[in-house]
């Protein structure tokens, strides 16, 4: 263990994740796949080693300092991109069954791979619009967490996301900047699909002391027929 790992390792160990000499390992694979594809695709502009273990693997897994993840049985991540949260989370949290939704094709190729190196179980990596795998029957309220990093603003986001999430569920809008507008902004769609604040939680990471928010949302009710609506139109013509 080098010092960003143990540094990283640290820092988890400070809210009770004691993680493993095999889960460090499969979270500095994951860091060489991430930088390797990124030489081919755009999966992210962070690829500083120390600056990818601190913004996106130690940023995912803060989730879990505001919810007991022992008490969730399925994650979905919506527009996951290059895995996060929802990789990270699994890594620490290997009970989790994770469904990662992504639009881009390449980016669920990449994800497949990065799944195959990890050795990870119950994973299930589906390539589509979130408006449209919503409508399936199979994952329309039905997980116990959903979650969605630096996707869209927060009135696009609960039509993408609230509708995977199980009454009694929890969507979780991973955050940068004091989202207080958006919320505001997002109080009609989060009304309409079902959907109520349950907690603002804001932090700083470690390096930089970047500001991040996470936004709690508890699902109330089944989502109502009528959505998601088609493909393109929650972005087009949000609910305000």
């Amino acid at each position: 263990m080098d010092s960003i790992q143990s540094h990283f390792h640290h820092l988890l160990l400070e809210h009770q994740i004691d993680l493993n000499e095999e889960q460090l390992n499969q979270f500095e694979i994951y860091f060489q796949e991430l930088v390797s594809w990124n030489e081919k695709m755009n999966l992210t502009g962070i690829t500083e080693r120390e600056q990818v273990y601190i913004k996106h693997f130690y940023d995912s897994v803060t989730l879990s300092f505001y919810l007991n993840i022992s008490d969730i049985s399925n994650l979905a991540d919506i527009g996951s991109g290059a895995g996060f949260p929802g990789i990270p989370l699994k890594i620490c949290f290997p009970h989790l069954k994770l469904t990662i939704v992504d639009s881009l094709n390449k980016r669920i190729q990449f994800l497949q791979n990065v799944v195959d190196k990890l050795g990870l179980q119950n994973v299930e990596l589906i390539h589509g619009r979130a408006e449209d795998i919503a409508r399936k029957d199979h994952l329309r309220d039905a997980f116990d967490l959903v979650t969605a990093r630096a996707v869209a603003r927060m009135a696009v986001l609960n039509e993408f996301c609230l509708p995977f999430v199980k009454p009694g569920g929890i969507f979780a809008a991973m955050k940068g900047n004091d989202p207080s507008d958006e919320i505001k902004e997002a109080k009609r769609s989060m009304s309409e699909l079902k959907g109520k604040l349950s907690g603002n939680h804001h932090f700083t990471l470690p390096l930089e002391n970047s500001e991040r928010h996470i936004i709690m949302i508890s699902k109330t009710n089944s989502t109502p027929k009528k959505y998601p609506r088609k493909a393109g139109t929650p972005i087009k013509t949000p609910i305000i």
